[in-house]
């Protein structure tokens, strides 16, 4: 009897705590919807059932180890309330459907004034998504798509749609369609973020006066495409290494008034690629190693180039489509660093140089006519191809720089310091092999030994 009491007793207790525990996970909705508005719930290090709906204002902190796990169909966390905050989550399994009638998201936000930071997102369509959701601050987070074999399959890593007066700062986003995507959003800032693996790092449509600072785009399809835009401002961002068959650091299309600032091309196949575009402002950008340095096509006029170093790309800049005659190359009497591509006097020593600089070439004809083109730039043939051309006067000027900048003193370009390690081993070489000779042909006795 006593046996049977205590088995019972066992049992009970049994049934009491373990269900206990996943009905806490499954039942995520039911603990949300007691809360009192401007509450604060703090999740336990286990992974909690979605689909979440959030209707009130609140705060959810999560552990270090806590997930919120969607079904695979919908949103996984739907804010639908201001003053929401949500801190320290994993989030993972939203929809997939690409034929929805509503674009899923691991956390899509309808509403103003909410904080999401700290979140860490896989395997969902969307990383998140403002969907006409303004003030809202999004920052700190970690969103990774499938990677490039799955491009498009997959959504974004930010979207921005119909959403203004949003701060989008200090997320890493890596392999997923697009990293931000704006589209109609106007007025936000986007700082500190770093994008990677993706289709465009930044793709942006119909949207005015948003301000970017301090971003890096690496090793994308392309950099950032900016198109049917005006009056942003990119500042002291970088766009390194983006490569691949007609890519680019920065895509201006279709994009007028907007001011590119301190920003860093390096190793783009195209550093800037300017097309229907006008009245930009492009100042004291370093724009370096690029295949081509700045495309610019003759349907984008009245563009300023002032104070950037344009140097070391194999094609400095080229005009496609026609001759860019309304675009200038310097400012208020300052042109640009073009670094040894030019040789510059500069008697007066005020770092302008004495004479105007015009660069021609035909490789316009070429690039415009075959694709293929930017896979065979670095080849020795095109140096060729530009000499004969030139020989026929068949080349045309691709710029003319009034008041090209001399050189910083002191700054070596990267080039030059290869050349120079390159002297200098061949001179230890030299060296070394002089010094064999000299004991080999001189012994104790001066005989050959």
């Amino acid at each position: 009897m006593k046996k049977t009491a205590l088995l019972f007793l066992v049992f009970s207790l049994v049934l009491f705590f373990k269900p206990e525990g996943k009905m806490a996970a499954d039942n995520l909705q039911a603990k949300i919807d007691s809360m009192k508005e401007g509450a604060v719930l703090k999740l336990d290090n286990q992974t909690y059932t979605g689909n979440i709906v959030i209707k009130k204002p609140m705060t959810i902190i999560g552990s270090k180890n806590t997930v919120i796990k969607g079904v695979g169909t919908g949103n996984v966390i739907s804010v639908k309330a201001a003053h929401v905050s949500l801190k320290n989550l994993t989030v993972s399994g939203s929809s997939m459907d690409r034929n929805s009638s509503e674009e899923y998201a691991a956390i899509k936000v309808y509403t103003n004034n909410n904080v999401i930071e700290h979140i860490t997102i896989r395997h969902s369509f969307h990383g998140i998504y403002l969907s006409k959701a303004h003030h809202n601050i999004v920052r700190y987070n970690n969103i990774k798509g499938m990677g490039k074999g799955e491009i498009a399959a997959q959504g974004n890593g930010l979207h921005v749609w119909y959403a203004e007066n949003n701060l989008l700062s200090h997320n890493t986003i890596d392999g997923t369609r697009d990293g931000m995507f704006f589209d109609y959003s106007s007025h936000n800032k986007s700082f500190d973020n770093n994008i990677s693996n993706t289709r465009y790092g930044l793709h942006y449509m119909y949207s005015d006066e948003n301000t970017f600072k301090r971003n890096t785009f690496t090793m994308n399809e392309g950099g950032a495409a900016i198109m049917n835009s005006n009056g942003l401002t990119l500042t002291d961002n970088r766009f390194i290494v983006n490569y691949g068959n007609k890519s680019f650091g920065l895509l201006l299309m279709q994009a007028n008034d907007n001011q590119i600032e301190q920003n860093t091309f390096y190793m783009n196949q195209r550093g800037l690629y300017i097309d229907q575009a006008t009245r930009n402002l492009i100042k004291d950008n370093k724009i370096i190693r690029n295949q081509i340095g700045i495309e610019l096509w003759s349907s984008s006029n009245d563009q300023i180039f002032t104070l950037n170093q344009i140097s070391e790309n194999t094609i400095p800049a080229v005009t496609i489509g026609g001759k860019g005659e309304h675009n200038v190359w310097s400012q208020k009497g300052k042109g640009n660093d073009w670094g040894s591509a030019f040789p510059l006097t500069d008697l007066n020593q005020d770092r302008i140089g004495d004479f105007p600089i015009t660069y021609r070439s035909a490789l316009h004809q070429l690039i415009e006519d075959q694709e293929l083109t930017n896979f065979f730039l670095k080849s020795p043939a095109i140096a060729i191809y530009e000499k004969i051309n030139a020989s026929l006067n068949e080349d045309e000027v691709m710029f003319k720089d009034p008041h090209p900048l001399v050189p910083k003193k002191g700054r070596r370009s990267t080039s030059a310091i290869f050349f120079g390690l390159g002297i200098a081993l061949a001179a230890v070489l030299v060296l070394i092999k002089g010094r064999q000779r000299i004991c080999i042909t001189f012994g104790k006795n001066g005989r050959k030994i």
